[in-house]
């Protein structure tokens, strides 16, 4: 049996989370899958929801190491290249975006989301209308995948034509960008 520490048991229940899918995880599974009694997680985690929010912070960290905007980027570019890198982040893992809808922010990510927005305030943009687009390209981001990840595990009636999720994606992600760049040079006028 590997030595059980709070790295260990994310590790198992993000792999469970692949195997089985984010319904059908749950303590006594991840236990029996550990080898250990059910009571030995709660060292780690008090209850399941804390678990589920070290299990989804873990699971955004591909994102979260993602570089910075620098002040010479194209603010544009960056607003999509970041979505583009959540969106594949959330793609990493069995219903990801289910585990990752509602998370809180940690301490470490607000920094990121702070020296974004200073990102995007820098470039020209209203700090109103900046901080609604990232809210906006974030909740889009998140339903995509959701319904991306549903239709995946669902049976489909081969009547409906399939959806190419790449190409919605983009073309969404490309609206709220345009919008953000409209509404940025209304403000310049």
């Amino acid at each position: 049996m590997t030595k059980l520490n709070r790295e260990t048991v994310i590790a198992e229940a993000l792999d469970l989370l692949d195997e089985v899918g984010l319904e059908s995880v749950s303590t006594r599974r991840l236990a029996r899958r550990l080898g250990v009694e059910q009571p030995s997680l709660y060292w780690h985690f008090g209850k399941k929801e804390e678990l589920l929010a070290a299990m989804a912070e873990a699971a955004m960290l591909p994102h979260a190491a993602a570089a910075l905007p620098s002040p010479g980027d194209d603010w544009r570019d960056w607003f999509l290249d970041n979505h583009r890198d959540f969106r594949r982040t959330l793609l990493i893992r069995r219903d990801g975006a289910r585990l990752h809808a509602g998370l809180l922010p940690g301490a470490a990510d607000l920094g990121r989301i702070a020296h974004k927005m200073a990102f995007l305030i820098g470039s020209g943009l209203p700090e109103r209308d900046a901080q609604m687009a990232m809210l906006a390209a974030s909740r889009f981001t998140v339903g995509s995948v959701l319904e991306e990840q549903a239709e995946a595990g669902a049976l489909r009636d081969a009547e409906l034509p399939r959806i190419d999720h790449d190409s919605a994606f983009e073309a969404g992600l490309a609206m709220i960008a345009d919008g953000l760049a409209q509404r940025a040079r209304a403000a310049s006028d």
